[in-house]
């Protein structure tokens, strides 16, 4: 009961902290739409990356245009929802080192809820409607005998991706705790993770997609099931149920971004200023 009770907290402190940025961003609109629709075309440019190169080749490790559109499209938009989130975790670091951060602690609202909707910004909307765009394109364009478990694994793994990128956040969070900052760190894992996934697992080398299958699941967020729904062999020997992990995944990464957080606050110290 205390632990449904505090996540019930979190989420109204959230949605408070989280709609004051709102009607912030809101006050000037013509400056917002100038800006969510800037932020959709600069990420519009890695897709524009790889339409270039598929302008010179017929395929990527041996997967089509649509395919990689396919993963990509999971990819960015199941990022995106996460990065709108908690896409302000990767700031705390500024908060830690000139200690505005104490201000958080002393708050009555759980420090988690403070610090995802820090500075939200409906911006990042601009990446999930590029994302989504590129997804849609690709359902229709793919060659793939869609089947009812293939149909319904397609939201499941926007959801259980953007579960997954969510927990990789609060987690590179707890890590910026304890090492005083390290934002770096973390957009190694989360903006670079979102890079690697757009492209297919056979241009990488096993160790590499051995690395980001069991010890950070990030191909979870689309290499294997997108593998399954594309009939495309995956790289590493995997069961066959595996295709449909990715929630199990997604809640196993959640739990123990939870606890890594936990550690991570219950070893701060402050910087005294």
């Amino acid at each position: 009961m205390g632990e449904r009770s505090a996540l019930l907290e979190g989420l109204r402190a959230y949605r408070l902290i989280a709609g004051m940025w709102v009607r912030s961003s809101m006050t000037y609109r013509t400056s917002f739409v100038v800006t969510v629709f800037g932020n959709l075309l600069v990420t519009g440019l890695d897709f524009v990356g790889i339409l270039l190169m598929f302008s010179q080749v017929d395929s990527l490790g041996g997967w089509s245009l649509p395919e990689i559109a396919f993963l990509y499209g999971l990819s960015v938009t199941a990022f995106g929802i996460a990065d709108l989130v908690l896409g302000s975790m990767d700031v705390l670091g500024s908060r830690i080192r000139d200690g505005s951060f104490d201000i958080l602690l002393v708050r009555p609202a759980p420090v988690l809820a403070q610090v995802g909707a820090d500075l939200f910004a409906l911006r990042r909307l601009g990446r999930i409607t590029q994302g989504a765009v590129v997804l849609g394109w690709a359902l229709v364009s793919v060659d793939v005998d869609w089947s009812a478990p293939k149909v319904l694994l397609v939201p499941v793994m926007v959801v259980s991706g953007a579960a997954i990128f969510s927990a990789v956040f609060v987690a590179g969070a707890a890590f910026q705790i304890v090492a005083q900052d390290a934002a770096e760190v973390q957009n190694a894992f989360t903006y670079g993770g979102t890079t690697l996934l757009q492209y297919p697992p056979t241009v990488f080398g096993k160790d590499l997609v051995r690395g980001v299958t069991f010890m950070l699941p990030l191909a979870f967020v689309n290499w294997v099931p997108a593998a399954h729904v594309l009939g495309r062999p995956y790289p590493i020997a995997l069961p066959q149920w595996t295709a449909f992990a990715s929630p199990l995944v997604a809640v196993a990464c959640c739990v123990l971004a939870g606890l890594v957080w936990r550690v991570g606050l219950r070893s701060y110290r402050s910087t005294g200023s």
